[in-house]
Protein backbone atom coordinates (compact mmCIF):
# COMPACT_ATOMS: atom_id res chain seq x y z
CA UNK A 1 0.00 0.00 0.00
CA UNK A 2 1.20 3.51 -0.78
CA UNK A 3 0.23 6.45 1.36
CA UNK A 4 -1.36 8.04 -1.70
CA UNK A 5 -3.84 5.15 -1.97
CA UNK A 6 -5.25 5.62 1.51
CA UNK A 7 -4.90 9.40 1.62
CA UNK A 8 -6.54 9.86 -1.77
CA UNK A 9 -9.59 7.82 -0.82
CA UNK A 10 -9.82 9.57 2.55
CA UNK A 11 -9.78 13.00 0.90
CA UNK A 12 -12.40 11.91 -1.62
CA UNK A 13 -14.98 11.29 1.10
CA UNK A 14 -13.86 13.88 3.64
CA UNK A 15 -16.46 16.50 2.67
CA UNK A 16 -19.41 14.18 2.06
CA UNK A 17 -22.09 14.74 4.68
CA UNK A 18 -20.21 17.45 6.58
CA UNK A 19 -22.56 18.79 9.24
CA UNK A 20 -22.68 22.57 9.82
CA UNK A 21 -22.90 21.83 13.54
CA UNK A 22 -19.68 19.81 13.45
CA UNK A 23 -18.69 16.35 12.33
CA UNK A 24 -20.73 14.35 9.84
CA UNK A 25 -24.37 13.43 9.31
CA UNK A 26 -24.72 10.55 6.87
CA UNK A 27 -28.16 9.04 7.34
CA UNK A 28 -29.03 5.83 5.52
CA UNK A 29 -30.57 6.45 2.09
CA UNK A 30 -29.92 10.22 2.35
CA UNK A 31 -28.08 12.18 -0.39
CA UNK A 32 -24.73 11.84 1.44
CA UNK A 33 -25.26 8.10 1.78
CA UNK A 34 -26.08 7.77 -1.92
CA UNK A 35 -22.98 9.81 -2.81
CA UNK A 36 -20.83 7.48 -0.70
CA UNK A 37 -22.41 4.45 -2.34
CA UNK A 38 -21.40 5.84 -5.72
CA UNK A 39 -17.87 6.40 -4.38
CA UNK A 40 -17.79 2.73 -3.32
CA UNK A 41 -18.85 1.59 -6.80
CA UNK A 42 -16.19 3.78 -8.42
CA UNK A 43 -13.44 2.46 -6.16
CA UNK A 44 -14.51 -1.11 -6.98
CA UNK A 45 -14.56 -0.36 -10.72
CA UNK A 46 -11.13 1.28 -10.51
CA UNK A 47 -9.77 -2.04 -9.24
CA UNK A 48 -11.76 -4.22 -11.61
CA UNK A 49 -13.78 -5.71 -8.77
CA UNK A 50 -17.24 -7.17 -9.31
CA UNK A 51 -19.47 -4.78 -7.34
CA UNK A 52 -23.15 -5.10 -6.57
CA UNK A 53 -25.78 -4.16 -4.00
CA UNK A 54 -27.71 -6.99 -2.39
CA UNK A 55 -31.46 -7.07 -1.72
CA UNK A 56 -30.97 -5.34 1.67
CA UNK A 57 -28.81 -2.50 0.38
CA UNK A 58 -25.46 -3.91 1.53
CA UNK A 59 -22.65 -3.40 -0.99
CA UNK A 60 -20.05 -5.96 -2.04
CA UNK A 61 -16.96 -5.68 -4.26
CA UNK A 62 -15.47 -9.09 -5.12
CA UNK A 63 -11.95 -10.08 -6.15
CA UNK A 64 -12.52 -13.58 -7.50
CA UNK A 65 -15.62 -15.73 -7.89
CA UNK A 66 -17.96 -15.06 -4.95
CA UNK A 67 -19.67 -18.43 -5.44
CA UNK A 68 -16.51 -20.44 -4.78
CA UNK A 69 -17.40 -23.31 -2.40
CA UNK A 70 -16.58 -22.46 1.19
CA UNK A 71 -17.09 -18.75 0.72
CA UNK A 72 -14.63 -15.88 0.63
CA UNK A 73 -12.70 -13.64 2.98
CA UNK A 74 -14.71 -10.45 3.44
CA UNK A 75 -13.58 -7.24 5.08
CA UNK A 76 -15.20 -3.81 5.37
CA UNK A 77 -17.54 -1.84 7.60
CA UNK A 78 -20.12 0.91 6.97
CA UNK A 79 -20.29 4.46 5.61
CA UNK A 80 -23.32 5.90 7.44
CA UNK A 81 -22.87 7.89 10.65
CA UNK A 82 -24.65 9.06 13.76
CA UNK A 83 -25.82 12.68 13.68
CA UNK A 84 -22.80 14.99 14.00
CA UNK A 85 -20.56 11.94 14.30
CA UNK A 86 -16.87 11.48 13.70
CA UNK A 87 -15.01 10.80 10.48
CA UNK A 88 -13.59 7.40 11.39
CA UNK A 89 -16.46 5.27 12.73
CA UNK A 90 -17.22 3.02 9.75
CA UNK A 91 -15.44 4.76 6.85
CA UNK A 92 -12.01 3.86 8.27
CA UNK A 93 -12.90 0.19 7.83
CA UNK A 94 -14.11 0.57 4.24
CA UNK A 95 -11.20 2.75 3.07
CA UNK A 96 -8.73 0.44 4.84
CA UNK A 97 -10.29 -2.60 3.16
CA UNK A 98 -9.69 -1.19 -0.33
CA UNK A 99 -6.18 -0.10 0.68
CA UNK A 100 -5.41 -3.57 2.09
CA UNK A 101 -6.44 -5.18 -1.22
CA UNK A 102 -4.16 -2.73 -3.03
CA UNK A 103 -1.31 -3.82 -0.74
CA UNK A 104 -1.92 -7.50 -1.44
CA UNK A 105 -2.01 -6.94 -5.18
CA UNK A 106 1.11 -4.77 -5.13
CA UNK A 107 2.98 -7.61 -3.39
CA UNK A 108 1.72 -10.16 -5.90
CA UNK A 109 -0.37 -12.14 -3.39
CA UNK A 110 -2.49 -14.77 -5.14
CA UNK A 111 -5.51 -15.62 -2.97
CA UNK A 112 -6.80 -19.18 -3.03
CA UNK A 113 -10.17 -17.91 -1.83
CA UNK A 114 -12.17 -14.95 -3.18
CA UNK A 115 -11.75 -11.69 -1.28
CA UNK A 116 -14.36 -8.94 -0.95
CA UNK A 117 -14.82 -5.45 0.41
CA UNK A 118 -18.23 -4.99 2.08
CA UNK A 119 -20.19 -1.92 3.09
CA UNK A 120 -23.21 -2.61 5.29
CA UNK A 121 -26.21 -0.31 5.17
CA UNK A 122 -27.51 1.69 8.14
CA UNK A 123 -25.17 0.32 10.80
CA UNK A 124 -25.74 3.23 13.17
CA UNK A 125 -29.54 3.25 13.06
CA UNK A 126 -29.50 7.04 13.28
CA UNK A 127 -32.44 7.54 10.93
CA UNK A 128 -34.77 4.66 11.77
CA UNK A 129 -33.77 3.77 15.33
CA UNK A 130 -32.55 0.19 14.87
CA UNK A 131 -28.79 -0.38 14.51
CA UNK A 132 -27.15 -2.72 12.00
CA UNK A 133 -30.24 -2.86 9.80
CA UNK A 134 -28.38 -4.18 6.75
CA UNK A 135 -26.60 -7.03 8.53
CA UNK A 136 -29.65 -7.86 10.67
CA UNK A 137 -31.80 -8.19 7.53
CA UNK A 138 -29.11 -10.20 5.75
CA UNK A 139 -28.94 -12.74 8.58
CA UNK A 140 -32.67 -12.80 9.32
CA UNK A 141 -32.29 -11.17 12.73
CA UNK A 142 -34.66 -8.35 11.72
CA UNK A 143 -38.12 -9.08 10.35
CA UNK A 144 -38.48 -7.45 6.91
CA UNK A 145 -42.03 -6.30 7.61
CA UNK A 146 -40.91 -4.53 10.75
CA UNK A 147 -37.96 -3.03 8.89
CA UNK A 148 -40.13 -1.60 6.12
CA UNK A 149 -42.37 0.06 8.72
CA UNK A 150 -39.57 1.66 10.76
CA UNK A 151 -40.17 5.40 10.99
CA UNK A 152 -37.67 8.25 11.05
CA UNK A 153 -37.90 11.60 12.79
CA UNK A 154 -39.52 13.11 9.68
CA UNK A 155 -42.37 10.58 9.82
CA UNK A 156 -41.23 8.73 6.71
CA UNK A 157 -40.70 4.98 6.69
CA UNK A 158 -37.67 2.98 5.67
CA UNK A 159 -39.69 1.60 2.75
CA UNK A 160 -40.43 5.12 1.53
CA UNK A 161 -36.79 6.16 1.87
CA UNK A 162 -35.64 3.16 -0.16
CA UNK A 163 -38.17 3.86 -2.91
CA UNK A 164 -37.07 7.49 -3.04
CA UNK A 165 -33.50 6.21 -3.50
CA UNK A 166 -34.61 3.96 -6.37
CA UNK A 167 -34.56 0.67 -4.42
CA UNK A 168 -37.26 -1.95 -3.92
CA UNK A 169 -38.07 -2.54 -0.23
CA UNK A 170 -40.12 -5.57 -1.20
CA UNK A 171 -36.97 -7.65 -1.43
CA UNK A 172 -35.80 -7.09 2.14
CA UNK A 173 -35.07 -10.20 4.19
CA UNK A 174 -32.64 -13.01 4.92
CA UNK A 175 -30.36 -13.54 1.93
CA UNK A 176 -29.07 -17.10 1.78
CA UNK A 177 -27.13 -16.57 -1.45
CA UNK A 178 -25.14 -13.66 -0.05
CA UNK A 179 -24.59 -15.38 3.30
CA UNK A 180 -23.10 -18.46 1.62
CA UNK A 181 -20.51 -16.23 0.00
CA UNK A 182 -19.16 -14.97 3.34
CA UNK A 183 -16.73 -17.62 4.57
CA UNK A 184 -15.17 -15.31 7.15
CA UNK A 185 -15.64 -11.62 7.97
CA UNK A 186 -13.04 -9.26 9.45
CA UNK A 187 -14.08 -5.70 10.33
CA UNK A 188 -11.49 -2.99 10.95
CA UNK A 189 -12.78 -0.18 13.15
CA UNK A 190 -11.48 2.80 15.05
CA UNK A 191 -11.39 1.95 18.75
CA UNK A 192 -14.22 3.56 20.69
CA UNK A 193 -12.27 3.91 23.91
CA UNK A 194 -8.67 4.22 25.10
CA UNK A 195 -7.58 0.64 25.80
CA UNK A 196 -5.00 0.73 22.99
CA UNK A 197 -3.69 4.05 24.27
CA UNK A 198 -3.04 2.43 27.65
CA UNK A 199 -1.52 -0.61 25.94
CA UNK A 200 0.69 1.67 23.81
CA UNK A 201 -0.34 -0.32 20.75
CA UNK A 202 -1.55 1.03 17.38
CA UNK A 203 -3.83 -1.96 16.70
CA UNK A 204 -5.66 -4.68 18.58
CA UNK A 205 -8.06 -7.57 18.00
CA UNK A 206 -11.60 -7.89 19.35
CA UNK A 207 -12.48 -10.44 22.04
CA UNK A 208 -16.20 -9.77 22.58
CA UNK A 209 -19.05 -7.28 22.27
CA UNK A 210 -21.03 -6.50 25.41
CA UNK A 211 -24.77 -7.22 25.45
CA UNK A 212 -26.63 -4.03 24.66
CA UNK A 213 -30.03 -2.70 23.69
CA UNK A 214 -32.29 0.28 23.04
CA UNK A 215 -35.62 0.84 24.75
CA UNK A 216 -38.33 3.39 23.95
CA UNK A 217 -39.92 4.95 27.05
CA UNK A 218 -43.24 6.78 26.88
CA UNK A 219 -44.26 9.37 29.49
CA UNK A 220 -47.80 10.75 29.25
CA UNK A 221 -49.38 13.82 30.80
CA UNK A 222 -51.72 16.62 29.74
CA UNK A 223 -50.75 19.44 27.41
CA UNK A 224 -51.63 22.85 28.84
CA UNK A 225 -50.65 26.51 28.94
CA UNK A 226 -47.22 27.15 30.48
CA UNK A 227 -48.26 30.49 31.95
CA UNK A 228 -51.81 30.13 33.16
CA UNK A 229 -51.85 26.61 34.63
CA UNK A 230 -51.16 26.42 38.36
CA UNK A 231 -48.32 24.11 39.41
CA UNK A 232 -50.77 22.07 41.45
CA UNK A 233 -52.95 21.52 38.40
CA UNK A 234 -50.20 20.42 36.03
CA UNK A 235 -49.71 16.89 34.72
CA UNK A 236 -46.24 17.39 33.25
CA UNK A 237 -44.57 14.25 31.81
CA UNK A 238 -41.20 16.02 31.79
CA UNK A 239 -40.98 15.47 35.54
CA UNK A 240 -41.05 11.64 35.54
CA UNK A 241 -38.85 11.75 32.44
CA UNK A 242 -36.22 13.86 34.19
CA UNK A 243 -36.38 11.66 37.27
CA UNK A 244 -35.87 8.60 35.06
CA UNK A 245 -32.75 10.07 33.43
CA UNK A 246 -31.22 10.61 36.87
CA UNK A 247 -32.38 7.19 38.05
CA UNK A 248 -30.79 5.54 35.00
CA UNK A 249 -27.41 7.03 35.87
CA UNK A 250 -27.63 5.89 39.50
CA UNK A 251 -28.90 2.41 38.57
CA UNK A 252 -26.10 2.01 36.03
CA UNK A 253 -23.55 2.80 38.73
CA UNK A 254 -25.06 0.24 41.10
CA UNK A 255 -25.36 -2.50 38.48
CA UNK A 256 -21.90 -1.96 37.00
CA UNK A 257 -23.19 -1.10 33.51
CA UNK A 258 -23.58 2.03 31.39
CA UNK A 259 -26.85 3.72 30.42
CA UNK A 260 -27.75 6.87 28.53
CA UNK A 261 -30.87 8.67 27.38
CA UNK A 262 -29.49 10.24 24.22
CA UNK A 263 -32.66 11.03 22.31
CA UNK A 264 -35.93 12.60 23.43
CA UNK A 265 -39.03 13.81 21.60
CA UNK A 266 -41.40 16.24 23.34
CA UNK A 267 -44.95 16.91 22.12
CA UNK A 268 -46.20 19.42 21.28
CA UNK A 269 -42.69 20.80 21.67
CA UNK A 270 -43.54 24.46 22.28
CA UNK A 271 -41.64 26.64 24.73
CA UNK A 272 -44.90 28.07 26.10
CA UNK A 273 -46.76 24.78 26.48
CA UNK A 274 -46.66 22.06 29.11
CA UNK A 275 -45.92 18.85 27.22
CA UNK A 276 -48.57 16.21 26.79
CA UNK A 277 -46.16 13.44 25.92
CA UNK A 278 -42.45 12.70 26.14
CA UNK A 279 -40.79 9.86 24.24
CA UNK A 280 -37.24 8.95 25.25
CA UNK A 281 -34.77 6.33 24.10
CA UNK A 282 -32.62 4.52 26.64
CA UNK A 283 -29.36 2.84 25.61
CA UNK A 284 -27.98 0.34 28.15
CA UNK A 285 -24.92 -1.92 27.94
CA UNK A 286 -22.72 -3.98 30.20
CA UNK A 287 -20.30 -6.91 30.40
CA UNK A 288 -23.15 -9.29 31.30
CA UNK A 289 -26.80 -9.47 30.28
CA UNK A 290 -28.31 -9.83 33.76
CA UNK A 291 -27.34 -6.41 35.14
CA UNK A 292 -28.46 -4.67 31.93
CA UNK A 293 -31.86 -6.35 32.12
CA UNK A 294 -32.09 -5.53 35.83
CA UNK A 295 -31.49 -1.84 35.14
CA UNK A 296 -34.26 -1.71 32.54
CA UNK A 297 -36.67 -3.59 34.82
CA UNK A 298 -35.92 -1.12 37.59
CA UNK A 299 -36.69 1.87 35.39
CA UNK A 300 -39.73 0.43 33.61
CA UNK A 301 -42.36 1.30 36.29
CA UNK A 302 -41.49 4.98 35.91
CA UNK A 303 -42.81 5.10 32.32
CA UNK A 304 -46.31 4.60 30.96
CA UNK A 305 -44.92 2.27 28.30
CA UNK A 306 -41.57 0.56 27.64
CA UNK A 307 -40.71 -1.15 24.36
CA UNK A 308 -37.44 -2.85 23.40
CA UNK A 309 -36.49 -1.66 19.93
CA UNK A 310 -33.28 -3.69 19.61
CA UNK A 311 -31.31 -6.17 21.66
CA UNK A 312 -27.94 -7.80 21.03
CA UNK A 313 -26.77 -10.54 23.41
CA UNK A 314 -23.15 -11.03 24.38
CA UNK A 315 -21.02 -11.82 21.33
CA UNK A 316 -17.83 -13.81 21.91
CA UNK A 317 -15.77 -13.79 18.73
CA UNK A 318 -14.54 -17.22 17.65
CA UNK A 319 -11.55 -17.89 19.95
CA UNK A 320 -9.57 -19.86 17.35
CA UNK A 321 -9.98 -17.16 14.70
CA UNK A 322 -9.33 -14.38 17.22
CA UNK A 323 -6.15 -15.99 18.51
CA UNK A 324 -4.96 -16.80 15.00
CA UNK A 325 -5.26 -13.16 13.96
CA UNK A 326 -3.67 -11.84 17.14
CA UNK A 327 -0.71 -14.18 16.58
CA UNK A 328 -0.43 -13.17 12.92
CA UNK A 329 -0.16 -9.56 14.07
CA UNK A 330 2.61 -10.32 16.54
CA UNK A 331 0.62 -10.79 19.72
CA UNK A 332 -1.37 -7.54 19.75
CA UNK A 333 -3.81 -6.73 22.59
CA UNK A 334 -7.18 -8.52 22.58
CA UNK A 335 -10.01 -6.22 23.65
CA UNK A 336 -13.70 -6.38 24.62
CA UNK A 337 -15.96 -3.49 23.61
CA UNK A 338 -19.29 -1.98 24.53
CA UNK A 339 -19.91 -0.85 20.94
CA UNK A 340 -22.07 -2.86 18.56
CA UNK A 341 -20.86 -3.75 15.05
CA UNK A 342 -21.96 -5.64 11.95
CA UNK A 343 -19.24 -8.18 12.79
CA UNK A 344 -21.17 -8.97 15.96
CA UNK A 345 -24.39 -9.54 14.03
CA UNK A 346 -22.67 -11.88 11.59
CA UNK A 347 -20.92 -13.73 14.43
CA UNK A 348 -24.27 -14.25 16.17
CA UNK A 349 -25.58 -15.77 12.93
CA UNK A 350 -22.76 -18.30 12.83
CA UNK A 351 -20.42 -16.53 10.39
CA UNK A 352 -16.79 -16.75 11.59
CA UNK A 353 -16.03 -13.10 12.34
CA UNK A 354 -13.31 -10.99 13.92
CA UNK A 355 -12.45 -7.35 14.53
CA UNK A 356 -9.27 -5.31 14.22
CA UNK A 357 -9.18 -2.02 16.14
CA UNK A 358 -7.11 1.07 15.39
CA UNK A 359 -5.98 3.27 18.28
CA UNK A 360 -8.02 6.39 19.03
CA UNK A 361 -5.92 8.88 21.04
CA UNK A 362 -8.95 10.78 22.32
CA UNK A 363 -10.95 7.68 23.21
CA UNK A 364 -13.98 9.68 22.02
CA UNK A 365 -16.42 8.35 19.43
CA UNK A 366 -19.80 9.35 17.97
CA UNK A 367 -18.41 12.90 18.13
CA UNK A 368 -16.38 15.22 15.90
CA UNK A 369 -13.49 14.68 18.36
CA UNK A 370 -13.15 11.04 17.29
CA UNK A 371 -9.68 10.60 15.81
CA UNK A 372 -6.95 8.28 14.59
CA UNK A 373 -3.41 9.36 13.76
CA UNK A 374 -2.23 8.86 10.15
CA UNK A 375 0.56 6.49 11.24
CA UNK A 376 -1.95 4.37 13.17
CA UNK A 377 -4.30 4.29 10.17
CA UNK A 378 -1.43 3.01 8.05
CA UNK A 379 -0.61 0.45 10.73
CA UNK A 380 -4.24 -0.62 10.61
CA UNK A 381 -4.14 -1.12 6.85
CA UNK A 382 -0.92 -3.14 7.13
CA UNK A 383 -2.49 -5.26 9.88
CA UNK A 384 -5.64 -5.84 7.85
CA UNK A 385 -3.59 -6.83 4.81
CA UNK A 386 -1.68 -9.38 6.90
CA UNK A 387 -4.92 -10.75 8.31
CA UNK A 388 -6.59 -11.10 4.91
CA UNK A 389 -3.45 -12.72 3.48
CA UNK A 390 -3.39 -15.14 6.42
CA UNK A 391 -6.99 -16.16 5.71
CA UNK A 392 -7.02 -16.28 1.91
CA UNK A 393 -3.75 -18.03 1.04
Amino acid sequence: MTEATFDGMWRAISEVGRDPGGGYTRDAWSPPDLELREWFRQEAARRGLDAHEDRNGNMWAWWGDPDTPGGGVVTGSHLDSVRQGGAYDGPLGVVSAFAALDDLRARGVRPRRPVAVACFTDEEGARFGVPCIGSRLLTGALDPGRARALTGDDGGTLAEAMRAAGRDPGGLGRDETTLRRVGVFVELHVEQGRALVHEEAPVGVGRAIWPHGRWRLEFRGRADHAGTTRLADRDDPMLPFAETVLAAREAARRHGVVATVGKVRVRPGSANAIPGRVTAWLDARGPEEGPVRALVAELAPRAAEVACESWTPLVEFDPALRDRLAAALGGVPVLPTGAGHDAGVLASAGVPSAMVYVRNPTGISHSPEEHAEPDDCRAGVAALARVVEELCT
